[in-house]
């Protein structure tokens, strides 16, 4: 006798193919008859319809430049799919362009995420292949694919090649950031910004520093939901296309079910059963490795839930004290993402991480992280990704700070953080949204000296809503003339994996829902000590629940809301837990 529930039970065959999913009519003959009746108007053969259903996600838009490849990769995916004997079906998804959406591409992950899950539950395929690149594309996709939970490869668009301007190379966005500085600070003038506008973007594919793009591209393969190599390819250079074809020849042997320890058996390798505890935990070395997005730490929290599991925030700063950072890319270090690629990429990477990561994991691929982490390229006399023995930082790139202002955690990139104020004291300047920053950074009479420690609130998940990358407060535009590059900053924002400087974030809870960064006033003294894992706001006790007995949520949370917007500021979670929906 074996259970319902019994891992031991014999596997059952779900529908295949054409059989899959069927509109519902009261009667499945029916069902299918009418499906292949219409299908075949776009004349399909018997023979074609009887191949195993590959989805191909497009996220292809006139809007998302990062995607502009993406016509071409559809169509090598289906060209590996054919060769493979599947039949490739392409349905379109919701695409997010990160400066193209308002008020942010946060926002509107968990719709593209539901759009994703729902689209590959109601329509027959056996495994799918999801394109995607730009910040909360990938994310979202994977959110999906764990919750539909068919077989699901991760293609990335890959990043795009770098600029150059009066002889430097320039990479989107690390360097936006640091011209568009120099711009406020009276040295660079309109001329010459508006020619950087045309030099620091100059192909299609994301950011080709490590932003949250190339931090995902990173992850993927990490995760094993990515073939080895792929998540590093310029988007410009054929071997992206044949990334995409040797792709769309995986997902056939993942419909097929070839693609599991021990050879075949009924049913393909399922997202549930590739992304498990051990394989978050390979993922977060490498987030550790890389001196990754800040975001990439919010995405897979929400990736993980969705597979019933949770990213342990103190692990992860445990996982940071141990795992140096080991690539020299922007914003810590000095290089861009082809260069990586050509280093070896993530399977070189993984190779001198060996000691930290569970080399049994398996990937989509049919071989182990260990097997992928032996076969990787060696590159003689390069220094992109260094050793063990001479990282480019001694610990992580990232450490999770606790204290009276954070009591459920905040996020500081501190591989690019000055290191001079990782221990500082300072007085609050406090900006009550992100309309208040905006309308008061650049005023003269600010209240403001370098030693301050700026304050942003109100810019959380609920609070904004849509959790800007706001965080990267400017500095005041005096003095950012007088020369001050670094302030610390803190804020319930986000802050793009592209940007640099003492900047503490995602502090939980949000101000919005009554946090403790809620509670803090001009003048007020803040200390942040990073090595010690602390953030504290030096107010006692007894002045902060009189503070907190006169606090008020922002008037928009009681405001009546439409829509998806409504469905947001209902449902949304805190950082902590991947600002996804509750009910996901």
């Amino acid at each position: 006798m074996t259970s319902p529930n019994d891992k031991n039970a014999p596997a059952k065959l779900a529908p295949r193919g054409m059989r899959r999913n069927l509109a519902s009519y009261g009667d499945p003959g029916f069902s299918l008859f009418l499906r292949k009746a219409f299908i075949k108007a776009a004349g399909f053969s018997d023979d074609a319809l009887d191949r195993p259903i590959i989805g191909i996600t497009n996220t292809f838009s006139d809007f998302n430049p990062c995607h502009g490849n993406v016509p071409r990769l559809i169509e090598a995916v289906k060209r590996g799919v054919m060769l493979a004997g599947g039949l490739p079906m392409e349905f379109p998804t919701v695409s997010i362009h990160e400066s193209f959406s308002n008020p942010t591409s946060m926002f509107l992950r968990n719709l593209m995420a539901i759009d994703t899950e729902e689209m590959i539950r109601a329509q027959p395929m056996d495994s799918v292949v999801l394109i995607g690149g730009c910040d909360k594309t990938v994310p979202a996709q994977l959110m999906g694919a764990v919750s539909a939970d068919v077989p699901a490869i991760q293609l990335i668009t890959g990043p795009m090649l770098v600029g150059h301007h009066k002889g430097e190379i320039l990479g989107a966005c690390t360097d936006c950031r640091r011209l568009w500085g120099q711009h406020r600070a009276g040295t660079i003038d309109e001329a010459e910004i508006e020619v950087l506008s045309g030099r620091l973007a100059p192909t299609q594919g994301t950011c080709m520093v490590m932003g949250t793009a190339s931090t995902m591209g990173c992850l993927v393969e990490a995760l094993g939901i990515a073939l080895p190599g792929t998540g590093t390819i310029p988007a410009t250079h054929a071997d992206r296309i044949r990334a995409a074809e040797a792709s769309g020849k995986q997902a056939v042997a993942l419909a097929k079910g070839t693609v599991r320890p021990g050879g075949e058996r009924p049913g393909g390798l399922r997202p549930s059963e590739l992304l498990t505890e051990t394989a978050f935990r390979n993922a977060m070395v490498v987030l550790q490795a890389i001196g990754g997005s800040t975001n990439g730490l919010v995405h897979l929290a929400a990736i993980a839930r969705r597979a019933g599991l949770s990213i342990d925030l103190e692990e992860f700063d445990a996982i940071g004290r141990a795992v140096p950072v080991l690539i020299d890319l922007k914003p810590s270090g000095d290089h861009y993402m082809e260069h990586f690629h050509w280093a070896g990429g993530v399977p070189k990477l993984m190779k001198e991480l060996r000691a930290h990561l569970a080399l049994d994991a398996l990937t989509i691929s049919g071989q182990t992280i260990g097997e992928i982490a032996d076969a990787a390229e060696e590159v003689p006399n390069q220094t992109i990704i260094r050793s063990a023995a001479s990282p480019l930082k001694q610990t992580g790139g990232m450490a999770v700070l606790r204290g009276n202002l954070a009591p459920g955690g905040a996020v500081i990139k501190h591989s690019a953080a000055s290191p001079g104020l990782l221990q500082h004291t300072g007085r609050a300047v406090v900006f009550d949204s992100v309309e208040d920053m905006v309308t008061r950074m650049d005023d003269p009479a600010l209240d403001v000296n370098a030693d301050d420690v700026l304050v942003l609130r109100n810019a959380g998940p609920k609070g904004a809503p849509g959790m800007p990358e706001a965080g990267y407060l400017p500095i005041p535009k005096k003095l950012a003339q007088a020369g001050v590059k670094d302030m610390v900053r803190i804020s319930d924002a986000r802050m793009s994996g592209t940007a640099f400087g003492t900047i503490v974030l995602h502090i939980t809870p949000e101000s919005a829902v009554g946090g403790p960064l809620g509670l803090v006033r001009d003048g007020d003294l803040i200390r942040l000590d990073v090595p010690a894992r602390q953030i504290e706001l030096l107010v006692d006790a007894a002045e902060l629940e009189r503070r907190k007995a006169q606090w008020q949520a922002p008037a928009h949370l009681s405001e009546p809301s439409r829509g998806y917007r409504g469905l947001y500021l209902g449902s949304v979670l805190q950082a902590d837990e991947g600002c996804d929906f509750d009910f996901c």
